[in-house]
């Protein structure tokens, strides 16, 4: 599916990119209706709905069966959020995030090579593991940076793209992405896809990722984090 394509498509964005965010962290996922679901064991120990653009109908049974745990969480990728915020207060439920994003790239924009660090004091390391690709910069026993991305058809969604603090400023979100990028390559991969954090969406847009909707996470408690970090 090319990126064109897909950003016409955004039902489909979404379920591929459940699919691979998913898959790089090993939750089992299901559906709600038509909507795609995931089982967030290793945090909420409870399902988290996907949703994109949801009529007032849809939406209002999303969220009652949100509502049934302060846990639950509906996630609505739009590009109207003020109609779902104001939805979300009809329904009793609250915007725990909404400074996330989805983002697409043309695979063929990025850097196929692996890449190589300058300073000597970090080492790249990069492995597979049931079909999710890591790639972590350390320095000495202390991981620096970390990624991994997971294919999806001809998909690759990047997840977790972390920089600790510590070594921040230093390029290593972008050898992140590029080390896994060259790892993505040994599959036949035309888009890529992730979730942006605000600080991230700086980041992937200089790498030319482009943003193509909103997220919107909905509890009926007041907790939550963003999808690309927790």
């Amino acid at each position: 599916m090319s990126p064109e394509t897909i950003v016409e498509d955004i039902t489909g964005l979404l379920e591929v990119w459940v699919a691979g965010w998913a898959g790089c962290r090993g939750y089992r996922t299901s559906t709600e209706g038509r909507f795609p679901t995931a089982f967030r064991a290793d945090t909420s120990g409870e399902w988290e709905v996907f949703a994109s653009e949801p009529t007032d109908a849809e939406f209002a049974f999303l969220a009652a069966r949100t509502a049934q745990s302060p846990a639950r969480v509906l996630t609505i990728l739009t590009n109207n959020p003020a109609r779902y915020t104001a939805l979300a207060a009809q329904h009793g439920l609250n915007v725990t995030s909404d400074t996330q994003t989805m983002m697409i790239v043309d695979m063929e924009t990025q850097d196929a090579e692996d890449p190589w660090l300058s300073d000597d004091d970090l080492r790249l390391h990069t492995y597979e593991e049931d079909g999710v690709h890591y790639a972590e910069v350390r320095s000495g026993d202390t991981i620096a940076a970390s990624g991994r991305v997971f294919v999806v058809g001809d998909t690759a969604v990047f997840d977790k793209i972390i920089t600790q603090p510590a070594f921040q400023r230093r390029g290593l979100g972008s050898f992140i992405m590029r080390a896994l990028a060259a790892q993505a390559f040994g599959h036949d991969v035309q888009t890529g896809l992730l979730l942006a954090s605000a600080d991230g969406q700086k980041l992937y847009s200089h790498l030319g990722w482009s943003t193509i909707a909103r997220v919107l996470m909905l509890s009926a408690s007041h907790e939550g984090a963003d999808l690309s970090l927790s």
